[in-house]
């Protein structure tokens, strides 16, 4: 298997809405309300509303679940959705306290993507098993997002 670039996406984050520590860990709600992404194949815009519900373990690992819709710029929509595992070590704790953002590999945060769309034009991403990498930016997240080919 390789990987090929699919596309790069920043995604904007409002409110974080707190559930709370519950039975399965401390759960919280971030709103996504905008951004961008563009590939090789794709570009356009991440549109509102979106949401994130993480759930954070007693290990400091949370556990990403995102659902997003994106419009791309010729108007075809790809509803999105993400499950994937953030390490909340040192460097992503000072980004998600508003401090400096982080690179790419500051720290495990890795997502595996599925898209869906009645678009023709992009039928076949409803194909496509994609893997990404995250990192944090003040109010932001942004994923670098591979395609698992054969090979």
């Amino acid at each position: 298997m390789k990987l090929e670039p699919l596309l790069t996406f920043t995604a904007t984050i409002g409110s974080n809405l707190p559930v709370g520590n519950g039975p399965y860990g401390n759960r919280a709600i971030a709103e996504v309300t905008g951004g961008r992404f563009e590939g090789p194949r794709l570009r356009g815009r991440v549109l509102p509303p979106g949401a994130d519900w993480v759930l954070v373990d007693a290990t400091g690992h949370g556990r990403v679940d995102v659902r997003v819709l994106f419009q791309t710029d010729d108007g075809a929509n790809i509803y999105v959705t993400y499950t994937g595992v953030l390490e909340l070590n040192e460097a992503a704790g000072r980004a998600l306290a508003g401090g400096p953002e982080t690179q790419f590999g500051d720290s495990y945060f890795v997502t595996q993507l599925r898209f869906e769309t009645g678009a023709s034009g992009y039928a076949w991403l409803n194909h496509v098993v994609a893997v990404g990498e995250g990192r944090l930016m003040p109010g932001q997240v942004q994923y670098r997002v591979h395609h698992c080919v054969p090979g």
